[in-house]
């Protein structure tokens, strides 16, 4: 039998198989929170449009207003939405408002602060004025034509709303993902079902089906299909048709009596690239393509499943996806002595207890069975010990996978 393969090979060749996707669609502005712009965007406007009033008060040439307690007076308004009808002269000045068009022959605004009001048509100024204070030029945050946004953005609220002020009422962004979850197992009943005996709740779907959503995807849920092969064969079967870019399979994918998922797979043209993976847990890890269609066999035991779906599924998202995967890896500090390791690379379920130094302290949880899901819910982090490495005091540093917080 071949020796368990490395995460990080593993990773590698899971990675490396994978090209983004280059399908692309229209999506509103609503719709594209998250999404990953597809083609540089740029603006159809220029913004401002006009050169601005940037504060309240009054806009009038500053050669009239050459020292501190000129006197003007006052010939209109200009307000946001409403451009005053006519130009400023010698002596005069037009009350103006935060976002309304300079009036001509305006070259200065005066807030109202610096201004005393004389009568309801005269003002003195109370403040020196230089010329272009408190003028927002026309243009000064974009140009109609510039490329503001450009192809690869994973959209945020402050690009949508700069996409916006451009005038783009939709944008054209990469498609998600799509993931195809399949559970199998004679032993899986639905939440919400009766189990009987020697049967349990099926979890897992809903942990990863999460876990791909948040990380970009859209989700096929295939359901829950027996071992059964025919059944499991037409699962698969409805991936490929529904033209899913992953599918990923719970269970079912070792290679006894009664795990079927491996040779349906193969029997539906799947090319398995390596399974048996080097780490606790998550060992039988599968990958394998179907055409274009990544295929990744996660363990049946529920944490297993999700911590393999952290280290591979997640990143294989965001791959096809286009978008930059950011490490979960962070540096803390252990509460407790860890204890020599094997040759599979541990992922230790643990959990913050304080901060040493700037470190989180993380405290391995004492019972580590891949069954135990409570233990999980708990967790802030997964301490990674490298196959073979030797037992680590307490307090000291190691590297962990963050979880939340």
């Amino acid at each position: 039998m071949k020796p368990l393969l490395p995460v990080n090979e593993a990773l590698e060749r899971l990675l490396g198989a994978a090209q983004p996707l280059t399908v692309t669609e229209r999506v509103s502005l609503t719709n594209a929170d998250g999404r990953v712009l597809a083609a540089d965007l740029a603006a159809r406007i220029t913004q401002p449009p006009f050169d601005s009033s940037a504060m309240d008060g009054y806009a009038l040439r500053a050669a009239d207003a050459p020292t501190v307690g000129s006197e003007l007076t006052v010939i209109g308004t200009a307000s946001a939405g409403h451009a005053f009808d006519g130009s400023v002269g010698p002596g005069q000045a037009v009350r103006i408002f935060t976002g309304a068009p300079v009036p001509k022959g305006a070259d200065t605004v005066l807030i109202q602060e610096d201004a005393e009001l004389l009568d309801a048509n005269h003002i003195r100024t109370t403040f020196d004025v230089t010329q272009g204070r408190h003028i927002r030029p026309r243009g000064q945050d974009f140009l109609e034509s510039e490329a503001v946004l450009d192809a690869g953005n994973c959209l945020s609220f402050a690009d949508l709303t700069i996409a916006a002020a451009m005038n783009h009422a939709e944008v054209t962004v990469y498609r998600k993902p799509l993931v195809a979850v399949l559970a199998t197992g004679d032993e899986l009943v639905p939440p919400g079902g009766d189990p009987q005996v020697a049967q349990i709740i099926a979890s897992n779907t809903f942990g990863v089906s999460t876990l791909a959503r948040q990380a970009g995807a859209r989700i096929l849920d295939l359901g829950i299909v027996k071992d059964d092969d025919a059944l499991i064969r037409a699962a698969i079967g409805k991936a490929i048709a529904a033209k899913a870019d992953i599918l990923v399979t719970l269970g079912g994918a070792s290679v006894g009596d009664h795990d079927l998922v491996q040779a349906a797979l193969k029997a539906e043209g799947m090319t398995l690239d390596f399974w048996r993976i080097a780490m606790r847990p998550g060992k039988p890890l599968m990958v394998g393509t179907i055409g274009a269609m990544q295929v990744l066999g996660l363990p049946g035991n529920p944490v297993a499943s999700l911590v393999c779906s952290l280290l591979f599924l997640e990143p294989l998202i965001h791959k096809l996806g286009h978008q930059q995967h950011q490490s979960r890896e962070i540096t803390v500090k252990t509460a407790t002595a860890l204890k020599a390791n094997d040759m599979r690379q541990d992922y230790l379920r643990a959990r913050f207890t304080g901060t040493d130094n700037g470190l989180p302290i993380a405290e391995v949880f004492t019972k580590q069975d891949s069954s135990m899901m409570k233990i999980m819910a708990k967790s802030n982090c997964l301490i990674v010990r490298p196959p073979h490495a030797p037992e680590l005091p307490a307090g000291a540093e190691c590297t962990a996978i963050r979880l939340r917080g």
